[in-house]
């Protein structure tokens, strides 16, 4: 049987979605942010999706020279950031990979005279654009495997397409249905450590970082909407990679390398209102199977 492309998202893994209820409403003037509300929408669709494995694009897994897929069997421990350990800690995480599926998707790359390549190895870290969506995502919770793919920091965007070409003929090698979730942002520029909220809801749109980002956001969510990637595409060095979007942009192209690139037409479906995440711009999109 030849794998496939079950479906596929951008997900947002921002930190305050992993404080308690009480914390998220007192930053939200009342209301809780609707990224968590997404995150149900999107356990419904990836329900109905009955995917074998869970592939996430890690936008925190920075690595150089090989675009890394993990292939250990099970991950567990409890997780800390490096990043802000006084307010994201104490995470206990329990999942199954899959090294089968991590296996074919190096095969098929080296195959094809790419650079993916497992690494198996019990002390690899966990970050926490795979945990949080493990977690969010009740992934654990119905023993559904998860195998997560670095961000190769020395590539061009057309390099992270070429990936996700590989990727996608490991899947259809390995016989299994996978839904892809590139972890990540849009437009990721930080306000400033005294910045001060113009919006006292801080989920706002009008708290991210700049009225340009947001434009840039909307129009490329928009262009989602419409199947359009190959716009975005056209428009990458000019616009999007100049923000730039989180690991300029690692998570979307590795993504939609794999659903096809430039001739990709799986039109996005918004499972969550567009949010502010301390001036990264945040949004759940859902992509169907027209590309399978």
């Amino acid at each position: 049987m030849t794998g496939q492309i079950a479906g596929a998202a951008i997900v947002s893994h921002h930190p305050g979605l992993m404080q308690c209820e009480e914390f998220r409403r007192a930053m939200g003037a009342g209301e809780d942010s609707d990224l968590i509300a997404g995150y149900a929408r999107l356990r419904e669709k990836i329900a109905a999706a009955r995917p074998d494995v869970v592939m996430v694009f890690d936008s925190h897994w920075f690595t150089t020279g090989y675009h890394l897929v993990d292939g250990g069997a099970r991950y567990s421990g409890t997780y800390i950031s490096d990043e802000m350990p006084w307010y994201l800690h104490g995470v206990p995480f329990a999942y199954r990979g899959h090294p089968r599926l991590a296996r074919a998707l190096e095969a098929a790359s080296r195959a094809r005279q790419g650079h993916v390549r497992v690494i198996d190895h019990p002390d690899l870290g966990r970050h926490y654009a795979t945990v949080n969506l493990v977690k969010q995502l009740r992934l654990e919770l119905d023993d559904t495997p998860v195998v997560t793919v670095s961000s190769c920091q020395n590539c061009r965007w057309e390099q992270f397409l070429q990936s996700g070409e590989d990727i996608a003929e490991g899947i259809r090698a390995s016989g299994l249905r996978v839904v892809l979730l590139a972890s990540g942002a849009l437009s990721h520029k930080f306000n400033g450590i005294d910045w001060k909220p113009k919006h006292p809801r801080i989920f706002h749109e009008s708290n991210v970082s700049s009225e340009e980002n947001i434009a840039s956001d909307k129009q490329a969510i928009a262009l989602m909407a419409e199947g359009r990637h190959d716009e975005i595409l056209a428009r990458w060095d000019s616009d999007y990679r100049t923000k730039p979007w989180e690991a300029f942009g690692a998570h979307y192209l590795q993504m939609l390398g794999a659903m096809g690139g430039a001739a990709c037409r799986a039109r996005g479906e918004a499972l969550s209102a567009y949010e502010n995440a301390r001036g990264t711009g945040n949004i759940h999109i859902w992509f169907g199977t027209e590309h399978a």
